[in-house]
């Protein structure tokens, strides 16, 4: 009897170190920096729950809670491995939506580029087509000053009529 009475304190204090544990495990699972640290967490918040399921099991010596604590311990790991899943996509995407962006941003700077580059090239377009219309217009006016005076030495010599004499 006092051997009996030893297991249940031991007991005890294990289920009370244990659910301890576990509170703090729930803490790190909400609060935890990263995905790895909740994903831990929670896989160390189910395996603490088998102990404390299997340590019930034999305090009150009942077998059916050796069955509960195999079922729980399957269903503790398939819920790990769904949540690795999913972390892992939400990570992924995360992480692709970041590259688009980043994509998205260094063609537009690459277009912005491209727009100024293309604004120059016709300013230096405009510039040497107005150089071209200065040049063609220097050889024309001489020309026409140079009919004009033609014109007045014809002029001149003739009578001060015009070109024309009848």
């Amino acid at each position: 009897m006092v051997l009996q009475h030893a297991y249940s304190i031991v007991f005890t204090v294990a289920l009370a170190i244990l659910a301890l544990m576990a509170i703090l495990c729930l803490v790190r699972a909400v609060l935890g920096p990263t995905i790895a640290d909740r994903l831990v967490a929670v896989n160390m918040m189910g395996t603490m729950v088998m102990v404390i399921i299997s340590i019930l099991a034999v305090s009150y010596g009942e077998g059916y809670l050796v069955d509960i604590c195999l079922i729980y311990a399957m269903i503790s790991f398939l819920a790990v491995v769904v949540l690795t899943k999913v972390y892992t996509g939400v990570y992924l995407e995360r992480k692709d939506r970041g590259a688009a962006e980043k994509a998205m941003e260094r063609a537009e700077k690459a277009a912005e580029k491209a727009a100024e580059k293309a604004e120059k090239a016709a300013e230096t377009a405009k510039s040497a087509e107005a150089k071209e219309n200065a040049e063609a217009a220097e050889p024309s006016a001489a020309g026409t000053a140079k009919s004009t005076a033609s014109s007045a030495k014809n002029a001149a010599k003739h009578g001060g009529k015009g070109g024309k004499q009848k």
